[in-house]
């Protein structure tokens, strides 16, 4: 299931608290990009389509759930970056933040200590 980045500002809020009603969707995520309650309608709509959320009638209103767990989003977005942008492969994304000086000493003794494990298993 594809999620565009605009819809993962929906998602996200509803992996924080759920069941929202769409006001207090709005309120959290419409200010801070700068769109309006329509839009994050709009937005909700689409994830309800995709089934990437559901709607429970609660007297007038709806509230909204997750059904996307976060963790499966994740790994699906993970992987489509790796296979657009490097192959599949994970050293070729190290290597390129390391080249743009976008790892900080403790990304780096993460990284290490990830290693380190995954040789000791």
């Amino acid at each position: 299931m594809r999620v565009s980045p605009a819809e993962s500002a929906v998602m996200e809020a509803l992996w924080v608290k759920s069941p929202l009603p769409a006001e207090d969707i709005s309120a959290k995520i419409a200010g801070p990009n700068d769109w309006t309650e329509a839009t994050v309608k709009t937005l909700i709509n689409r994830l309800l389509n995709k089934g990437a959320i559901k709607a429970e009638k609660d007297g007038r209103r709806y509230l909204y759930s997750p059904v996307l767990a976060r963790d499966d989003y994740v790994t699906t977005e993970s992987e489509g970056l790796l296979g657009r942008l490097f192959d599949g492969r994970l050293a070729p994304l190290v290597s390129h933040f390391s080249e743009q000086r976008k790892l900080t000493p403790r990304d780096i003794a993460e990284l290490k200590a990830l290693i380190a494990e995954l040789d000791d298993g």
